[in-house]
């Protein structure tokens, strides 16, 4: 049995998010500056947003005002011991947001917590000796534009489709676009909606490993970038940079297909232990 102190899981968590929160994926920013559009308006909103990653990554600044509500997905190996684990990555949360904004509050009385905490943990039990831990800022701008189908089965793909690009055209422009569009396909209600905030974990420009899958999620990639939404709203090729599905087993009498946006400040991260 390997053991695995809560103090090493709690520096290495408060690390990680002062990471992510100041350097934002570079692949977002290697494709914002490459783009390639006739809009002149969403090139000069795409040069901007890179020069702004830039900036923060230089001078390590955050790189949004929206440092997020902390999301975890754990993969702890049942060979793997570790006392306090989620009492650590709350510690760290509250250690690594000491001087970012505080964005979490009771949702009837609407007091702050003042801490950035509770944060939400996923926890999955796999084999193995390792612990691995994935942390997700999410922002509330693209969350709030997140949605939940309840499709039929004779809704097929065609439904699957529709759902998603309805998705992004009702909310898109409210999410700070480009976008990465999770999708989540099976299970039950919140099977769905896990696997959707899941889908965006995923390294940008690759696709899912199933071919049919895959083949969904460039169809649907363009379907979307037809919207012309483009980047920061104003119109134009890039509204998303990907679309990325992750499908579970569902009962033979239902569909759920949940959209999860994330806006261009796609901050997550991973360390193994």
């Amino acid at each position: 049995m390997k053991t695995i102190a809560a103090s090493t899981v709690k520096d290495k968590v408060s690390r990680l998010i002062t990471e992510c929160l100041i350097v934002p994926d570079r692949a977002v920013t290697s494709a914002l500056t490459s783009l390639e559009t006739p809009n002149a308006l969403e090139r000069e909103a795409a040069r901007l947003i890179a020069e702004n990653n830039r900036i923060a990554e230089e001078k390590r600044l955050y790189c949004c005002q929206d440092t997020g509500q902390a999301v975890f997905f754990v993969r702890l190996g049942d060979e793997v011991y570790c006392k306090g684990l989620k009492d650590a990555i709350t510690t760290a949360v509250r250690e690594a947001y000491g001087n970012a904004r505080k964005s979490v509050a009771d949702p009837l009385t609407r007091e702050n917590t003042h801490d950035n905490t509770p944060a939400i943990i996923e926890i999955e039990s796999v084999g193995g000796d390792e612990l691995e831990i994935t942390f997700l800022a999410k922002g509330a701008g693209s969350e709030n534009m997140s949605r939940l189908y309840m499709l039929t089965p004779a809704d097929g793909k065609d439904g699957i489709v529709r759902s998603v690009v309805d998705a992004v055209e009702r909310g898109g422009r409210n999410a700070c676009p480009p976008l990465v569009v999770g999708v989540g396909i099976g299970g039950v209600t919140e099977t769905a909606c896990s696997l959707s905030k899941r889908a965006l974990l995923r390294e940008l420009g690759k696709n899912n490993e199933r071919e049919d899958v895959a083949a969904l999620e460039r169809e649907i990639l363009k379907k979307v970038n037809a919207l012309g939404i483009g980047v920061a709203a104003l119109g134009g090729t890039m509204t998303a940079l990907a679309v990325n599905i992750e499908t579970a087993p569902t009962h033979i009498g239902m569909l759920p297909v949940a959209v999860n946006l994330q806006c261009h400040s796609v901050r997550h991260g991973t360390v193994k232990l």
